[in-house]
């Protein structure tokens, strides 16, 4: 029998990697939509009085194993696919957009629904309840449940095209990414460059029966070779590869896949009865309004333009009298911020690395989370994998009872996308009784150990390292009686909370001081280190602001307004970032044609969302510091009304019964060194 269709006799319910063939997949997708079609089927034949319980929670809990399946599938396509796994994808991908829509288009199954939602005795039902209940009434009407039939067959048509059009995006980044390698075979050219890198690159080239040295798109290969390769013509090789993903009119060519996305997405809000795609996505987020997300990242802009305008001035300056630099370029820009970061602080993330081990973060992260939350984490050995590198740990509570399992999964591989993420292979809920605990997930592009050194991580790492593991905290201590609600399934603007809260405590002397040790000496980071890490921390603050600004109005521009008359992706984004550039632009770069975020992730009219969350991020943590940064009533608190409540109840009430007021953006301002304390 097909091992996915079974129930799992495993560990903790884990998923049964290694049983699992690649052919199981279709046909257990296939079987579990028909299971899933007969829990509706029964849900729209009941003669009964449509009811909470009958209608709406049995709503909830149908297609479980569908649900499941799908998690494996998809995860697996983002960290360990194949040709064959992205066939099944692209074909897959149209079913379960067919089926989705067979039951927000289900008139009968609709009618129930809102007859439960216009009758039902508030006043008897939970706040997690009615959350719920405006939930499932939302994702009927929100998604052409009150369309005419011929609507209906349109929206069919789109969401089936959407779904494939983000899988063969995804997998034209990929494909780009994987397809590019710089050969150098003259150890010269390589000068700047630190040994670890340079090791690594070595490495890659015997792996692959070559001489000399292999560098990709990669990030841990990409990043170092862009900050530290003396070489300025292998960096503008190296930028240009990185930067014209999806936009080299070859078979991985994005750029009409782009056009096409938003126009789509447009079409579909406009059937919806909305202005653009931007006003569906934020009526269900905390901005509320493409209106309020563009005075939200004007504000800043207006505030940190000045900053970020006098330090590109000082850079460009630093580079003209370093080695005569004329005009400075991308490929410029790391190289030489990171020399001026070496003048003004005399730190770099090679004096820094040696003090981040991998295994020592890991060991930090969990030593924080234990004594913020009280959790304690167990490496085992008997929990299934889908590769060899990935390490299983159980999360135990104070009563060593299981909180969650937890996936790590840190190196790149050539079946792995990049970037870092958080997932669920499970998610959490409270069913018949019993509390099912979620299985979670991160996964990471970090350095892989060489010959003669560990995984050292440099500072950016680090705080990579801890942001995706306040994701998995969020999803770990989710306490929530029904799925779609738990852990990360929250408004998309709120979601980055737990996650870039918990960068705070990588800038902070006792933290650091539970992990960061010398790999070789075992000594603790000094503390001069320590100090120059925060005032680092500001450093080009108001360039990077400038930065995220300018992405958030690039998904803005393509998501709030009419895309039909746009011809050209570059023009367009040239437009888009004309109030944020300040490099000049590459000819043969594209940013969009490689924006997975917003093209593929789920990111598309809230990417503004990250500056968003630093606000409430920023504010939080003061309220820590001012108490203490381990001090257990604040984190108390920020368990039991943010990390466990999940998206049971409106973002903001949640966060003023954790900070006692809404947050404000001045303690983002103090701490990005764009307003003085």
């Amino acid at each position: 029998m097909n091992s996915l269709l079974r129930e799992f006799d495993t560990q903790h319910d884990t998923t049964p990697f290694s049983k699992i063939k690649n052919e199981d997949f279709l046909p257990a997708f296939k079987k579990s939509i028909e299971l899933a079609k007969n829990e509706i089927d029964h849900i729209v034949k009941n003669e009964e009085i449509p009811d909470f319980h009958n209608t709406i929670e049995s709503l909830e809990y149908s297609g479980e194993k569908l649900g499941r399946i799908s998690s494996i599938f998809f995860n697996l396509n983002s960290a360990e696919t194949n040709d064959t796994i992205q066939q099944i994808a692209q074909e897959v991908s149209p079913l379960l957009s067919e089926f989705q829509n067979d039951i927000t288009l289900n008139e009968r199954l609709f009618e129930k629904v809102k007859y439960v939602y216009d009758h039902s005795d508030r006043s008897k039902l939970s706040k997690e309840q009615l959350t719920l209940l405006d939930k499932k009434y939302k994702s009927f009407s929100r998604n052409g449940a009150n369309l005419a039939q011929d609507k209906k067959a349109q929206l069919r048509e789109i969401d089936k095209e959407l779904s494939k059009l983000k899988l063969t995006f995804g997998e034209n980044v990929l494909a780009e990414t994987n397809a590019f390698e710089m050969h150098v075979i003259d150890k010269s050219e390589l000068s700047g460059l630190p040994d670890s890198a340079i090791e690594a690159a070595e490495a890659l080239a015997k792996s692959k029966n070559k001489e000399g040295y292999i560098f990709t798109l990669d990030y841990p290969s990409y990043i170092p070779f862009m900050t530290y390769a003396d070489n300025r013509a292998l960096r503008k090789k190296m930028s240009l590869a990185f930067g014209s993903k999806g936009f080299q009119n070859n078979q991985n060519d994005n750029q009409e896949n782009v056009l096409r996305l938003v126009n789509l997405r447009h079409e579909r809000a406009l059937l919806l009865g909305y202005e653009s795609h931007a006003h569906f996505v934020l009526e269900e987020r905390m901005a509320k309004s493409p209106k309020k997300v563009y005075a939200f990242l004007e504000d800043l802009l207006l505030k940190a333009k000045p900053a970020a305008e006098k330090e590109f001035s000082e850079l460009e300056q630093f580079a003209k009298e370093l080695d005569n630099i004329d005009t400075l370029q991308k490929w410029d820009g790391a190289y030489y911020s990171e020399k001026l970061k070496q003048k003004l602080f005399d730190l770099d993330d090679e004096q820094l690395k040696p003090y981040f081990k991998l295994e020592n973060v890991i060991e930090g992260v969990f030593k924080v989370s234990q004594k913020l939350f009280g959790i304690q984490f167990k490496e085992v050995n008997n929990i299934d994998t889908y590769h060899e590198e990935v390490k299983t740990y159980e999360i135990l509570d104070s009563k060593n009872q299981l909180v969650a399992v937890f996936y790590a999964d840190f190196h790149p591989r050539k079946g792995k996308r990049g970037g870092a993420w958080m997932t669920l292979f499970k998610g959490q809920q409270i069913r018949n009784g019993k509390n099912e605990r979620p299985h979670v997930s991160n996964v990471c592009n970090f350095t892989k150990p060489t010959k003669t050194k560990p995984s050292l991580l440099t500072f950016n790492e680090v705080t990579t390292l801890f942001h995706e593991f306040g994701h998995a905290l969020h999803g770990m201590l989710a306490n929530t009686t029904y799925p779609s609600l738990a852990g990360t399934n929250v408004y998309w603007d709120f979601v980055e909370l737990p996650s870039q809260v918990l960068e705070n405590w990588c800038y902070e002397k006792e933290a650091l001081e539970l992990f960061a040790f010398h790999y070789e000496t075992g000594d603790v980071i000094p503390m001069e280190l320590v100090e120059k890490i925060k005032r680092t921390a500001t450093f080009q603050e108001g360039m990077k602001t400038l930065r995220q600004l300018s992405f958030g109005l690039l998904d803005m521009s393509w998501h709030s307004g009419d895309p039909s008359s746009i011809a050209s992706v570059k023009e367009f984004e040239i437009e888009a970032f004309k109030g944020t550039s300040l490099y000049p632009d590459v000819a043969e770069n594209c940013m969009s044609t490689s924006f997975s975020h917003i093209f593929q992730g789920g990111y598309s009219s809230g990417y503004y969302s990250y500056k968003w969350a630093e606000v409430l991020d920023a504010d939080a943590f003061e309220y820590f510091k001012e108490e203490g940064i381990f001090n257990e009533d604040v984190a108390t608190k920020f368990k039991d009304h943010v990390l466990s409540k999940g998206g049971t109840e409106d973002p903001m009430d949640l966060y003023v019964r954790f900070r006692g007021v809404e947050p404000k953006p001045e303690a983002l301002l103090r701490r990005a060194g764009l307003m003085k304390a």
